[in-house]
């Protein structure tokens, strides 16, 4: 099997790595790509991942067997449509489908008329609306921008002012009921009707140690999750999952791909606060390390409507814990262009995946964007993971760059409580 995946990003550099491994695969493409790939796969530019039709002539030309788009830009974009219809095998929901994560209105609309357990909303379009609707809930504030936003798109905050700054020049925002819970990542792999769940996992967001500061693309995760219910998997897929799919169907917009499930483990049970329609970052990096399923044929499977032979996925027993490496001044101003010393990544037991890597005109390796690299420990035990891998990168000789501290420690340490009815 010949493959290709679209993206640049860590999540992208995961997806090329584990599906190299997978013995049906014989060749790996990656478009843009980026530095940290070109030990799996052929890089080749890309100047605009919404391009369908620069997409379609690599797959052309190198006879690809599955393309798998990894961002979601192209995906609400309605590449994989484009795809699909030049005759080749795509991993990525249709644009119609995509729209689950392109707007926050649009998924709860879907999720109202499924009956998916989700927080209260309102959709609004003036300050005025957006006031109502916080004086309605009350704080915390949860502020979310209607459509694609790079994970930042979304204000949670006692502040009144702040929140309504965040709401004023957008078009259309989407205020919510604060959910109070541990939050949870969960992966499905669906064909449009069957589908198969990664073990959950948890992400942080924030920037800072102790979940401080803004918003960001995502600081690190780890998988498995010691403290969440042993049905988590079940009830989503009976209570969320399966009823989304069906919905989309009665709406003419099967999704095949990957379903994002953010969810809040409330006292009530769990609810949906975002679906996206790609895999996550740097969730992915984590969840990747512990399959065992092979991952091409898993893709490949979906994209041909066909899941029937998978039940469950097989997982390496351990856990994975994976924190990313980012800018001096990331989110609002990375630092980037600073050289970054390749030979010191040769630990055999820390997976180094690039995010915001690129080469300079002496092709050295440099930073090239907020989240510059990620790694990722496996180990026999959650505890053993997180000390690998924070031990390995106090090992590295790294400037302009930062990391969060904190990463699964609440876990270790059995911190974290899903609240009871």
């Amino acid at each position: 099997m010949k493959v290709l995946v679209i993206g640049s990003g860590g999540r992208e550099h995961a997806l090329t790595h584990f599906i190299s491994r997978d013995p049906v695969v014989t060749e790996v493409h990656a478009a843009p790509g980026n530095p940290g790939m070109e030990l799996n796969a052929d890089i080749h530019p890309l100047d605009d991942i919404t391009d369908a039709d620069a997409i379609i002539a690599l797959a052309k030309e190198f006879a690809i067997d599955l393309v798998v788009i990894g961002p979601e830009a192209p995906l609400v974009a309605g590449v994989a449509d484009r795809v699909r219809e030049a005759g080749f095998a795509c991993f990525g929901p249709s644009e119609a489908a995509s729209q689950l994560e392109g707007s926050k209105a649009f998924a709860k609309d879907v999720m109202a008329a499924a009956g998916v357990p989700t927080a209260e909303s309102r959709t609004c379009r003036t300050l005025d609306e957006v006031e109502a609707a916080m004086e309605e809930f009350g704080a915390p504030y949860v502020i979310k921008e209607d459509g694609l936003a790079n994970g930042k798109g979304v204000l949670v905050t006692k502040d009144k002012s702040a929140a309504l700054e965040h709401a004023k020049g957008r078009e259309t925002v989407v205020v919510e009921e604060f959910l109070d819970g541990p939050e949870v990542s969960l992966f499905v792999v669906t064909d449009g009707t069957r589908a198969v769940a990664f073990p959950p996992a948890q992400d942080y967001k924030r920037v800072g140690d102790g979940d401080t500061g803004p918003n960001t693309g995502g600081m690190g995760a780890y998988t498995p999750l010691p403290w969440a219910p042993d049905d988590l998997v079940e009830t989503v897929t009976d209570t969320i999952v399966t009823p989304t799919l069906e919905e989309m169907k009665k709406r003419d917009a099967e999704f095949q791909g990957l379903l994002y499930v953010g969810l809040a483990l409330t006292a009530k049970g769990p609810k949906v606060i975002e679906f996206n329609a790609r895999f996550g970052d740097p969730e992915t990096q984590a969840v990747l390390t512990l399959n065992a399923t092979p991952l091409a044929q898993l893709l490949h499977a979906a994209a041909n409507g066909d899941l029937s032979e998978y039940r469950e996925l097989e997982q390496y027993p351990g856990a994975a814990v994976a924190v990313v490496m980012a800018a001096n001044g990331y989110p609002e101003e990375p630092t980037t262009g600073s050289r970054i010393a390749e030979n010191q990544f040769s630990s055999g037991s820390v997976k180094i995946f690039h995010c915001g890597t690129a080469r300079d005109e002496e092709e050295r390796l440099i930073s090239a964007s907020g989240r510059v690299m990620c790694a990722v420990g496996r180990g026999g035990s959650l505890k053993f993971s997180r000390n690998m891998v924070y031990a390995t990168l106090r090992s590295f000789w790294l400037t302009d760059l930062f990391w969060r501290h904190d990463i699964a420690e609440n876990a270790v340490l059995g911190q974290v409580e899903v609240p009871r009815s």
